[in-house]
């Protein structure tokens, strides 16, 4: 039977190609991935036919692609199934009509493997080509060869064609505008770009270029920690190994693989976008999934491979409804899994990896109240509590790392006394609050390490899910267990050494914001002064800092505790009273010297809190200086 026949294509919306080549795509490159994704639509098809008998079975399902250069045409072939005229005019000439969808219905039961949805896929290739041919011939028993034509307009025609083995052919006569497409590096690119993990063989000029077999489509037990690891190499050149990973399987309520890498993050993670790779049925999607995993999981990386997950036309994004906010709550579930397996059979390995875990998992906690519950315990701090590296426990608490230790928050309160059950003592820099942190521990005291960005916030969070508790930074206040309170006997005109000391540094000061306390401090190591900054006042302070983007700052209004044990405040009392000037002939240098040293003291306490401003460096050094050659001068 000979075919000759001209027509107009059935278009549904009116002048749909324009709307195709600027609305649907909004990449041109996109077209090689619906060919392609085609091409192996079909060999699925044939196969499953020929299964049922419908068909001839053919060799081992390819596609190839061939450049000539010279004519500027980019050919795409594949040895699938095929099509005959009447099903050329009815899948291609009635655009928007799925043949995917009509081919399902006749074999439901083994549809995986069919990519194709929406039966536009095929009209990407006029974003391309001036002009576009199909050759094709069915697998179907005596079927004829077709010729199909068309230039981009409603206008097609269709003919017989010489084709002597089933499957189709797609010639695209590119625009003068889109030669990019006749360059092999180009198309190699996004065959590893969009094709790389498709179950068929992908050649280029006779080449293969693709992986296939994506280990994700393999059991867990198949797969080794190379495996896994080769993978994330490949996906991620020069990134290094990843932490761990979860593995991802199920096929009730839906459909979803996957592996999921936690990386060593070097850098500022991308909270807002990620790197995660989607992929449908195998053919790459999109690195851009926030609709499907919940926000503080996007940093992670690897794959997720789901027919499920709906896609808009051009598969170029995701719509949100009940199954992809399911998936999302599968797959946080399934990392909380992962690393509560981890931490429980391998604890040293978990507190390795906690520093890059917490921001997962504490941003997490905080954004979702499921996810909350499930990382509960395994939320770690450093801890000040010496751990027993050399202990058979199988969950030691605290967890040796190093010379240091992490424990949880339970195991935290349950070595406090009952009375200071309720108060959770910690630090956010060591440095900084080495006064402060020192005076704790010399008595034994233990103290969680906080980290200063995330948990200005997860703190605060912690205790709204725990009325009974409450944290308090180790230079917040001082309770009376680091006081010594031995009397004080008063002088001739009746005033303490506080009240003296107190009086000569306000003076000295002449600041009415900063309150000025004046204690006796156990321990040698107690500095002479130290900044104390009410908890609620801190946080207030960090917070303004945190939406300013900048470091917190010393509050306007703190508190300056001076410890009138130490030598250098003894000092200070005897400047003030002449006692160690020999030979002085006045009160005023005296006098001069003690508040110069009074604010010297203020000063020091300032550094180590990094409460001096960096224009106010060069004045302390300065006064420093002076200060120094002072006493040099009065000792001489």
């Amino acid at each position: 039977m000979t075919v000759q026949e001209k027509g107009q294509i059935q278009i549904h919306t009116e002048n749909i190609f324009p709307i195709i080549k600027k609305a649907v795509y909004s990449g041109h490159e996109v077209f090689l991935r619906e060919l392609v994704s085609n091409g192996v639509d079909a060999i699925s098809k044939r196969r499953m036919a020929s299964m049922a008998g419908d068909c001839s079975e053919g060799e081992e399902g390819k596609i190839q692609i061939h450049i000539d250069r010279e004519a500027n045409i980019l050919t795409i072939s594949d040895n699938g199934i095929g099509m005959n005229a009447d099903e050329v005019k009815r899948y291609i000439n009635q655009v928007a009509f799925s043949s995917a969808e009509d081919f399902l219905e006749k074999y439901k039961q083994e549809s995986d493997g069919i990519i194709g949805h929406f039966g536009l896929g095929f009209y990407s290739s006029f974003m391309v080509a001036k002009e576009v041919e199909i050759v094709t011939l069915s697998a179907r028993p005596n079927s004829e060869a077709v010729r199909w034509t068309c230039d981009g307009s409603p206008n097609f025609n269709l003919e017989s064609a010489e084709r002597s083995q089933p499957g189709t052919e797609i010639i695209l006569h590119l625009m003068d505008d889109e030669l990019e497409y006749i360059e092999p590096t180009r198309i190699k690119t996004l065959i590893t770009k969009y094709c790389d993990f498709m179950p068929v063989e992908v050649q280029l000029e006779g080449e293969t270029i693709n992986k296939r077999n994506p280990p994700w489509r393999r059991s867990a037990q198949e797969l080794t920690d190379e495996d896994y690891i080769e993978l994330y190499r490949y996906l991620y050149p020069f990134q290094g190994d990843p932490l761990l990973w979860v593995h991802l399987n199920t096929d009730y309520p839906y459909n979803l693989q996957g592996i999921l890498y936690f990386p060593r993050i070097t850098g500022r993670a991308d909270w807002e976008k990620g790197e995660i790779k989607l992929y449908c049925n195998q053919v790459f999607v999109s690195d851009s999934i926030k609709e499907v995993v919940p926000r503080y999981l996007l940093p992670l990386r690897g794959v997720l491979d789901s027919p499920d997950i709906p896609l808009n036309v051009s598969r170029s994004a995701l719509q949100t409804d009940r199954k992809v906010r399911s998936i999302g709550n599968f797959v946080a579930k399934k990392v909380a899994d992962r690393l509560k397996s981890l931490k429980n059979e391998e604890p040293l390995a978990y507190a390795e990896a906690w520093e890059a875990l917490a921001p997962f998992v504490k941003i997490g906690a905080m954004e979702d109240e499921k996810f909350a519950d499930q990382v509960a315990e395994l939320i770690l701090f450093g801890t000040t509590a010496k751990a027993d590296s050399e202990s058979d426990d199988a969950s030691p608490d605290p967890i040796p790392f190093g010379e240091n230790a992490y424990t949880t928050l339970n195991g935290y309160r349950s070595r406090l006394s009952d009375g200071a059950a309720q108060r959770i003592l910690y630090c956010t820099d060591e440095v900084a609050q080495a006064s402060a942190l020192s005076l704790w521990t010399s008595q034994d005291v233990e103290v969680l390490k906080a980290e200063t960005v995330i948990d200005t916030q997860f703190l605060p969070w912690l205790e709204s899910r725990h009325d009974e508790l409450h944290f308090q930074r180790v230079d917040a206040e001082l309770d009376d267990s680091l006081k010594d309170d031995e009397p004080e006997l008063a002088d001739q005109d009746g005033a303490t050494q506080s009240e003296t000391i107190r009086n000569l540094i306000k003076e000295a000061i002449d600041n009415e914001k900063i309150t000025i306390q004046v204690q006796s401090l156990k321990g040698d190591q107690a500095p002479p002064a130290m900044i104390l900054l009410p908890e609620q006042m801190r946080r207030m302070n960090d917070i303004g800092a945190l939406m300013d983007q900048r470091l917190p700052g010393l509050p306007d209004h703190h508190v300056l505790l001076v410890n009138r044990r130490h030598p250098l405040v003894e000092g200070l009392l005897k400047l003030k009273s002449g006692s160690v000037l020999v030979g002085s002939t006045g009160t005023s240098p005296t006098e001069a010297l003690a508040k110069d040293l009074s604010r010297h003291i203020y000063d020091m306490a300032r550094l180590s809190v990094g409460g001096l401003e960096p224009n106010e460096l060069a004045g302390f050094q300065n006064r420093s200086s002076a200060l120094m050659g002072q006493l040099m001068e009065r000792g001489n």
